[in-house]
């Protein structure tokens, strides 16, 4: 099977979009893991597949997968390169697209600039729409994590996030904690740990370990996450600048009940064409 693709990255964070409406695609886990390795594939971290959409108001799907075979739900930075790749490929001449997820319908749009805004949704707080195992409901929670206290914060931006404010992130475990906080117990789904230094109300520095991909140099709903979980405690204002390693995105929460509005670029790196054996 020849599957033509595109190779993309937000701010580093970086996809292999495949054109799933003028080909026919069928991806099984092994497959994923292949394209996904940086060595005898093409290497991302995560897999954009761009579909039709499912009801007819609105103009596409998307499914998301990480480099090791497993489907989430939501993709900050993966939103971005889906719309640039959509108007690349003269899959649309619209500029605000509707588009099918997991999650449930976003409508992100590309401006006259060429940056894109993505309404990322209303974050989720309670413990079982993360998931995350606690009784109720908090601003922030303990947790041990390799045998010291921390405190996290814990929310759905689609997939679940836990936060954690560090002072300097650049001495920040990240490597260490990083898996610790990915697989802990408290989170079934596992989670994608965010470490978040403030730098000013409206200024931060974050880097995330993902779920299934490892820390990245970018993460969309990570960004949206520790904003989120920065102004709910008091820290931050509603408008944020966030330095991830392989750039900047700018985040807007007016507070709960608001959806998270995320602005940022995408870049297309190549296109090609690639065949992939029978691997099932």
């Amino acid at each position: 099977m020849k599957l033509k693709f595109s190779k993309m990255h937000g701010l580093g964070n970086d996809f292999m979009v495949i054109d799933g409406v003028r080909q026919t695609v069928s991806l099984s886990p092994e497959h994923i893991r292949e394209l996904g390795d940086r060595h005898f594939g093409i290497g991302f971290d995560q897999l954009l597949l761009v579909e039709p959409a499912h009801q007819p108001e609105n103009d596409f799907c998307y499914r998301i997968y990480n480099n090791d075979g497993s489907e989430v739900q939501q993709c900050g930075n993966g939103a971005r390169c889906f719309v640039k790749f959509v108007i690349e490929q003269q899959l649309t001449a619209k500029r605000a697209i509707r588009v099918e997820t997991a999650r449930g319908v976003i409508v992100p749009e590309m401006d006259l600039t060429g940056r894109i805004v993505v309404n990322m949704g209303i974050p989720r707080f309670t413990p079982q729409e993360i998931p995350f195992l606690a009784d109720t409901a908090a601003l922030a929670y303990p947790i041990m994590l390799s045998g010291k206290p921390y405190q996290i914060a814990a929310l759905s931006m689609g997939n679940p996030h836990a936060v954690l404010r560090v002072e300097d992130l650049a001495t920040a475990e990240v490597a260490t904690l990083g898996p610790v906080l990915e697989s802990h117990p408290s989170f079934p789904e596992r989670v994608n740990a965010g470490f978040m230094q403030v730098i000013k109300r409206n200024e931060i520095a974050l880097r995330v370990y993902e779920r299934g991909a490892g820390e990245t140099l970018a993460c969309g709903t990570g960004a949206c996450a520790a904003v989120v979980a920065g102004i709910r405690q008091g820290w931050l204002d509603h408008e944020v600048l966030v330095h991830a390693r392989g750039g900047d995105l700018t985040i807007r929460w007016q507070g709960e009940g608001h959806a998270v509005m995320m602005s940022g670029p995408a870049v297309t790196v190549f296109t090609g064409e690639i065949e992939i054996g029978k691997a099932s």
